[in-house]
Protein backbone atom coordinates (compact mmCIF):
# COMPACT_ATOMS: atom_id res chain seq x y z
CA UNK A 1 0.00 0.00 0.00
CA UNK A 2 1.44 3.38 -0.96
CA UNK A 3 1.85 6.00 1.74
CA UNK A 4 -0.56 8.95 1.46
CA UNK A 5 0.66 12.51 1.12
CA UNK A 6 2.01 14.08 4.29
CA UNK A 7 -0.75 15.08 6.68
CA UNK A 8 -1.12 18.81 7.12
CA UNK A 9 -3.36 20.87 9.32
CA UNK A 10 -6.47 22.29 7.72
CA UNK A 11 -6.08 25.92 6.73
CA UNK A 12 -6.70 28.08 9.77
CA UNK A 13 -6.20 25.15 12.19
CA UNK A 14 -3.56 25.47 14.88
CA UNK A 15 -0.86 22.80 14.97
CA UNK A 16 -0.12 21.23 18.36
CA UNK A 17 2.71 18.95 17.22
CA UNK A 18 4.21 17.57 14.03
CA UNK A 19 7.14 15.65 12.61
CA UNK A 20 8.72 16.20 9.20
CA UNK A 21 10.86 13.63 7.44
CA UNK A 22 11.12 11.73 10.72
CA UNK A 23 13.69 8.93 10.66
CA UNK A 24 14.71 6.93 13.71
CA UNK A 25 17.35 4.21 13.47
CA UNK A 26 18.37 2.03 16.39
CA UNK A 27 21.71 0.29 16.21
CA UNK A 28 24.15 0.28 13.29
CA UNK A 29 25.34 -1.87 10.43
CA UNK A 30 23.66 -5.23 9.92
CA UNK A 31 21.79 -4.94 13.23
CA UNK A 32 20.29 -1.50 12.52
CA UNK A 33 16.53 -1.20 12.90
CA UNK A 34 14.75 1.62 11.04
CA UNK A 35 11.86 2.29 13.43
CA UNK A 36 10.68 5.42 11.59
CA UNK A 37 11.21 5.76 7.86
CA UNK A 38 10.57 9.32 6.71
CA UNK A 39 7.24 10.11 8.38
CA UNK A 40 5.46 13.44 7.91
CA UNK A 41 2.43 13.91 10.13
CA UNK A 42 0.68 16.83 11.81
CA UNK A 43 -1.41 16.66 14.98
CA UNK A 44 -3.92 19.54 14.90
CA UNK A 45 -4.71 21.44 18.08
CA UNK A 46 -8.09 20.81 19.69
CA UNK A 47 -8.29 17.27 18.26
CA UNK A 48 -8.03 13.72 19.59
CA UNK A 49 -5.71 11.66 17.36
CA UNK A 50 -4.95 7.96 17.77
CA UNK A 51 -1.82 6.29 16.40
CA UNK A 52 -2.21 2.62 15.46
CA UNK A 53 -0.35 -0.12 13.67
CA UNK A 54 0.94 -3.68 14.01
CA UNK A 55 3.53 -4.53 16.63
CA UNK A 56 6.85 -3.03 15.55
CA UNK A 57 5.22 -0.47 13.26
CA UNK A 58 6.89 2.45 15.05
CA UNK A 59 3.86 3.96 16.77
CA UNK A 60 5.43 4.31 20.24
CA UNK A 61 8.69 5.53 18.71
CA UNK A 62 6.77 8.20 16.81
CA UNK A 63 5.07 9.37 19.99
CA UNK A 64 8.31 9.43 21.97
CA UNK A 65 10.12 11.44 19.30
CA UNK A 66 7.20 13.83 18.79
CA UNK A 67 7.08 14.42 22.55
CA UNK A 68 10.81 14.99 22.95
CA UNK A 69 11.35 11.82 24.99
CA UNK A 70 13.63 10.48 22.27
CA UNK A 71 15.62 12.14 19.48
CA UNK A 72 15.27 11.60 15.76
CA UNK A 73 18.14 10.27 13.68
CA UNK A 74 17.13 12.75 11.00
CA UNK A 75 14.17 14.98 10.26
CA UNK A 76 12.50 17.36 12.69
CA UNK A 77 9.90 17.32 15.46
CA UNK A 78 7.94 20.39 16.51
CA UNK A 79 5.72 21.41 19.39
CA UNK A 80 3.80 24.31 17.91
CA UNK A 81 6.46 26.29 16.04
CA UNK A 82 9.33 25.15 18.27
CA UNK A 83 11.71 22.62 16.73
CA UNK A 84 12.79 20.23 19.46
CA UNK A 85 16.14 19.50 17.85
CA UNK A 86 17.24 23.12 18.32
CA UNK A 87 16.85 22.99 22.10
CA UNK A 88 19.56 22.15 24.60
CA UNK A 89 18.79 19.70 27.42
CA UNK A 90 17.64 22.42 29.83
CA UNK A 91 15.28 24.11 27.37
CA UNK A 92 13.92 20.76 26.23
CA UNK A 93 13.22 19.79 29.84
CA UNK A 94 11.41 23.08 30.43
CA UNK A 95 9.37 22.65 27.24
CA UNK A 96 8.29 19.15 28.25
CA UNK A 97 7.36 20.44 31.69
CA UNK A 98 5.40 23.47 30.52
CA UNK A 99 3.94 22.51 27.14
CA UNK A 100 3.52 18.72 27.13
CA UNK A 101 1.49 16.37 29.30
CA UNK A 102 1.99 12.60 29.53
CA UNK A 103 -0.28 9.67 30.40
CA UNK A 104 1.16 6.15 30.43
CA UNK A 105 -0.04 2.64 31.22
CA UNK A 106 1.53 2.88 34.66
CA UNK A 107 -0.21 5.58 36.64
CA UNK A 108 3.06 6.95 38.13
CA UNK A 109 1.33 8.70 41.03
CA UNK A 110 3.27 9.71 44.13
CA UNK A 111 1.89 7.39 46.86
CA UNK A 112 2.48 9.82 49.75
CA UNK A 113 0.55 12.67 48.11
CA UNK A 114 -3.22 13.15 48.02
CA UNK A 115 -5.18 13.23 44.79
CA UNK A 116 -5.23 17.04 44.85
CA UNK A 117 -1.47 17.18 45.43
CA UNK A 118 -0.77 14.66 42.66
CA UNK A 119 -2.85 16.68 40.21
CA UNK A 120 -1.04 19.95 40.93
CA UNK A 121 2.43 18.40 41.31
CA UNK A 122 3.79 19.54 37.90
CA UNK A 123 2.59 23.09 38.57
CA UNK A 124 4.07 23.06 42.07
CA UNK A 125 7.43 21.89 40.71
CA UNK A 126 7.30 24.68 38.12
CA UNK A 127 6.48 27.26 40.78
CA UNK A 128 3.01 27.83 39.34
CA UNK A 129 1.04 25.60 41.69
CA UNK A 130 -1.78 27.08 43.72
CA UNK A 131 -3.45 23.83 44.76
CA UNK A 132 -2.10 23.33 48.25
CA UNK A 133 -5.44 24.09 49.85
CA UNK A 134 -6.25 20.49 49.00
CA UNK A 135 -9.68 21.17 47.48
CA UNK A 136 -8.57 21.46 43.87
CA UNK A 137 -9.39 25.16 43.76
CA UNK A 138 -6.03 26.65 44.64
CA UNK A 139 -5.26 30.27 45.43
CA UNK A 140 -6.15 31.55 42.00
CA UNK A 141 -3.22 33.50 40.56
CA UNK A 142 -3.48 33.65 36.76
CA UNK A 143 -0.54 32.55 34.61
CA UNK A 144 -1.39 34.66 31.59
CA UNK A 145 -3.03 31.93 29.54
CA UNK A 146 -6.39 32.33 27.95
CA UNK A 147 -8.14 29.84 30.26
CA UNK A 148 -8.17 32.12 33.32
CA UNK A 149 -6.48 31.56 36.66
CA UNK A 150 -4.70 28.35 37.62
CA UNK A 151 -7.18 27.82 40.46
CA UNK A 152 -10.18 28.14 38.15
CA UNK A 153 -8.59 25.75 35.65
CA UNK A 154 -7.88 23.07 38.25
CA UNK A 155 -11.40 23.45 39.63
CA UNK A 156 -12.89 22.92 36.17
CA UNK A 157 -10.56 20.00 35.54
CA UNK A 158 -11.56 18.28 38.79
CA UNK A 159 -15.20 18.55 37.69
CA UNK A 160 -14.45 17.04 34.27
CA UNK A 161 -12.59 14.03 35.71
CA UNK A 162 -15.18 13.53 38.46
CA UNK A 163 -12.77 13.42 41.40
CA UNK A 164 -14.26 16.01 43.72
CA UNK A 165 -15.02 13.47 46.45
CA UNK A 166 -11.58 11.83 46.20
CA UNK A 167 -9.28 14.85 46.49
CA UNK A 168 -8.10 14.02 50.02
CA UNK A 169 -7.51 10.33 49.29
CA UNK A 170 -4.13 8.81 48.49
CA UNK A 171 -3.51 6.56 45.45
CA UNK A 172 -3.64 3.32 47.45
CA UNK A 173 -7.23 4.18 48.41
CA UNK A 174 -8.34 4.41 44.76
CA UNK A 175 -9.25 1.86 42.10
CA UNK A 176 -7.07 1.51 39.03
CA UNK A 177 -9.52 3.51 36.95
CA UNK A 178 -9.60 6.30 39.52
CA UNK A 179 -5.81 6.40 39.65
CA UNK A 180 -5.61 6.76 35.89
CA UNK A 181 -8.17 9.57 36.03
CA UNK A 182 -5.85 11.33 38.50
CA UNK A 183 -2.98 10.78 36.06
CA UNK A 184 -5.05 12.28 33.25
CA UNK A 185 -5.96 15.28 35.39
CA UNK A 186 -2.29 15.77 36.26
CA UNK A 187 -1.35 15.66 32.57
CA UNK A 188 -3.80 18.47 31.80
CA UNK A 189 -3.20 20.52 34.95
CA UNK A 190 -0.57 22.83 33.46
CA UNK A 191 -2.68 23.47 30.33
CA UNK A 192 -0.11 21.91 27.98
CA UNK A 193 -0.19 22.38 24.23
CA UNK A 194 -0.62 18.63 23.80
CA UNK A 195 -1.06 15.53 25.96
CA UNK A 196 0.58 12.33 24.72
CA UNK A 197 -1.03 9.12 26.00
CA UNK A 198 0.78 5.80 25.52
CA UNK A 199 -1.67 2.88 25.90
CA UNK A 200 -3.49 4.71 28.72
CA UNK A 201 -6.05 1.92 29.21
CA UNK A 202 -3.58 -0.96 29.01
CA UNK A 203 -3.73 -1.73 32.74
CA UNK A 204 -7.46 -1.19 33.15
CA UNK A 205 -10.55 -3.35 32.86
CA UNK A 206 -12.94 -2.52 30.03
CA UNK A 207 -15.27 -0.39 32.16
CA UNK A 208 -12.47 1.67 33.71
CA UNK A 209 -10.82 1.98 30.31
CA UNK A 210 -14.02 3.33 28.82
CA UNK A 211 -14.24 5.94 31.60
CA UNK A 212 -10.69 7.13 30.93
CA UNK A 213 -11.27 7.31 27.16
CA UNK A 214 -14.47 9.29 27.68
CA UNK A 215 -12.51 11.60 29.97
CA UNK A 216 -9.86 12.22 27.32
CA UNK A 217 -12.58 12.98 24.81
CA UNK A 218 -14.29 15.42 27.17
CA UNK A 219 -11.02 17.21 27.81
CA UNK A 220 -10.57 17.70 24.06
CA UNK A 221 -14.11 18.78 23.30
CA UNK A 222 -15.13 20.67 26.44
CA UNK A 223 -11.78 22.20 27.38
CA UNK A 224 -10.19 22.72 23.93
CA UNK A 225 -7.28 20.37 24.65
CA UNK A 226 -5.20 18.23 22.28
CA UNK A 227 -4.56 14.50 22.76
CA UNK A 228 -2.31 12.15 20.78
CA UNK A 229 -2.81 8.54 21.89
CA UNK A 230 -0.95 5.37 20.97
CA UNK A 231 -3.16 2.30 21.23
CA UNK A 232 -3.53 -1.21 19.81
CA UNK A 233 -7.25 -1.35 20.70
CA UNK A 234 -9.81 -0.46 17.97
CA UNK A 235 -12.41 0.29 20.66
CA UNK A 236 -10.06 2.87 22.20
CA UNK A 237 -9.21 4.33 18.79
CA UNK A 238 -12.93 4.81 18.07
CA UNK A 239 -12.97 7.57 20.71
CA UNK A 240 -10.58 9.66 18.61
CA UNK A 241 -11.44 12.21 15.93
CA UNK A 242 -8.88 10.66 13.60
CA UNK A 243 -6.65 7.59 13.45
CA UNK A 244 -3.28 7.55 11.70
CA UNK A 245 -1.92 4.11 10.78
CA UNK A 246 1.73 3.08 10.68
CA UNK A 247 3.34 0.00 9.18
CA UNK A 248 7.05 -0.74 8.95
CA UNK A 249 7.90 2.72 10.23
CA UNK A 250 5.85 4.53 7.58
CA UNK A 251 2.57 6.40 7.57
CA UNK A 252 0.27 4.26 5.44
CA UNK A 253 -3.26 5.51 6.05
CA UNK A 254 -5.52 7.76 8.07
CA UNK A 255 -9.17 7.59 9.04
CA UNK A 256 -11.57 10.35 10.07
CA UNK A 257 -14.46 9.63 12.45
CA UNK A 258 -13.31 6.06 13.17
CA UNK A 259 -15.43 3.21 14.43
CA UNK A 260 -14.06 0.10 16.12
CA UNK A 261 -15.15 -2.15 13.24
CA UNK A 262 -13.59 0.06 10.56
CA UNK A 263 -10.35 0.33 12.51
CA UNK A 264 -10.15 -3.43 13.03
CA UNK A 265 -10.76 -4.06 9.33
CA UNK A 266 -7.96 -1.66 8.47
CA UNK A 267 -5.58 -3.34 10.90
CA UNK A 268 -6.37 -6.75 9.44
CA UNK A 269 -5.44 -5.40 6.01
CA UNK A 270 -1.97 -4.58 7.33
CA UNK A 271 -1.36 -7.75 9.31
CA UNK A 272 -3.56 -10.80 9.65
CA UNK A 273 -2.35 -11.64 13.15
CA UNK A 274 -4.86 -9.58 15.14
CA UNK A 275 -7.65 -10.92 17.28
CA UNK A 276 -11.17 -9.48 17.57
CA UNK A 277 -9.96 -6.67 19.83
CA UNK A 278 -7.04 -5.71 17.60
CA UNK A 279 -4.37 -7.14 19.87
CA UNK A 280 -1.66 -9.41 18.46
CA UNK A 281 -2.82 -13.03 18.61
Amino acid sequence: MNAPPATTATKGTRTAARVAGAVKVYGAGDTAVRALDGIDVTFPAGRFTAIMGPSGSGKSTLMHCAAGLDTLTSGAAFIGDTELGTLDDRRLTLLRRDRIGFVFQAFNLVPTLTVAENITLPMDLAGRGRGRRGDGRGEGRGDGRRDGSSGEWIDALVEVVGLRDRLHHRPAELSGGQQQRVAVARAFAGRPDVVFADEPTGNLDSRSGEEVLNLLGRAVRRMDRTVVMVTHDPVAAAHADEVVFLADGRLVDRMESPTADRVLDRLKAFDGTFDSKGAPS
